[in-house]
């Protein structure tokens, strides 16, 4: 898997797993539980990843959208 974004707004995420789905890319979202736990001040950002066959096209999108 590749690392296409990090953040803690749950928003963001949201809206780039909507824009990757679109494109019919599959998304996983890591490190849910470990940022939830720490209370979300920030320490561990959840991190959104794609299998590394689709991360060009993926890093695409999100950068025509403006979000990369």
């Amino acid at each position: 898997v590749r690392v296409v974004a990090t953040t803690n707004n749950m928003v963001r995420l949201s809206f780039l797993r909507a824009l990757l789905a679109d494109a019919g890319i599959a998304a996983t979202v890591l490190d849910t539980h470990a940022s939830a736990i720490e209370g979300s001040i920030g320490a561990i950002p959840r991190r959104l990843v794609v299998a590394a066959a689709d991360e060009v096209r993926a890093r695409r999108v999100l950068a025509d959208a403006g979000e990369i």
